[in-house]
């Protein structure tokens, strides 16, 4: 039998004693139907003497896991879609886990003209979570998220190039779990002179990217923990999603940033975790 480590035991007797907690406490009812809700708009400014002086001022709106399902439904995401919209972003991304469980979903076509209203005008760009992997799921996934106006990447790289010239450039890497993530293929492209964004589901990728040149990577993948308890913030995260775990970390040169998520995995629950969508701007330091 394999033995339980300190931690995991810790983590387990936490999980417990919070759920046992949010029952007592009343609690359940604000976890399962309020805070699920209360989506936050974050707003983070990115300054880089990498980033061409046209870029200044350049938004980027990430949303990510939404999770669709009973608990996370169409007219949730027409909230969320209204809700980016008023953001005005230049550049939307969406860093992986659309559907819960693409192969028992029953509304996969009524999502689409929900994404086609998504509007920025250098594109909407998506990237594979697990769950876009899982069920079977990845042409479709694939399918649906080309048909709502998304271009979609498992390994990729593009640059963003402005009429003066200027350009910064955007990576991305297949989901780690289900996937086949080529971090040498595809961060050895990425030039030390200009800025640079990663697009990976997993945040804890950043722990095989170092000597690379990011600048700036997005992930979501964790949900923040969907429960936390105060002063020890969340109880469990997912596989690749241990050390950075929600907000802002830094190392080295990257700054990376773990997006809460807005939709519910396993439980339907959300508590100190409120679900988030962030906005970065950028800022030239020239």
């Amino acid at each position: 039998m394999k033995k339980m480590s300190r931690r995991q035991f810790l983590k387990g007797t936490f999980g417990a004693l919070a759920a046992g907690a949010l029952a007592a406490g009343g609690g359940y009812g604000y976890a399962r139907y309020l805070e699920p809700h209360m989506i936050e708009t974050t707003e983070r400014t990115i300054k880089s003497s990498l980033i061409p002086r046209g870029f200044d001022g350049f938004k980027i709106v990430q949303f990510s896991d939404t999770h669709l399902s009973d608990y996370f439904t169409l007219e949730d995401l027409q909230t969320v879609i209204l809700t980016i919209n008023e953001c005005t972003p230049d550049l939307i991304v969406f860093t992986g886990d659309i559907i819960d469980n693409p192969d028992t979903y029953q509304h996969h076509q009524a999502v689409i003209p929900l994404l086609r209203k998504l509007n920025a005008p250098f594109g909407k760009l998506c990237i594979y979570g697990n769950h876009d992997h899982g069920g079977y799921g990845t042409a479709v996934y694939k399918s649906l998220m080309t048909a709502g106006g998304f271009t979609v990447y498992r390994n990729g790289y593009q640059t963003v190039p402005l009429a003066d010239g200027s350009e910064i450039e955007i990576a991305s890497l297949d989901d780690l779990m289900l996937g086949n993530p080529d971090y040498e293929g595809i961060l050895s492209r990425l030039s030390e002179k200009l800025f640079s964004i990663l697009l990976v589901h997993e945040p804890d990728a950043a722990l095989k990217t170092t000597g690379y040149p990011v600048n700036l990577q997005l992930s979501g993948h964790t949900h923040g923990g969907q429960i936390q308890l105060p002063f020890y913030g969340p109880i469990i995260t997912p596989p690749y999603g241990k050390v950075y775990t929600e907000g802002m970390y830094q190392t080295g040169n990257t700054h990376i940033y773990v997006n809460r998520g807005l939709g519910m995995t396993r439980l339907p629950l959300r508590f100190l975790s409120k679900p988030e969508i962030t906005v970065f701007t950028l800022k030239s330091t020239n």
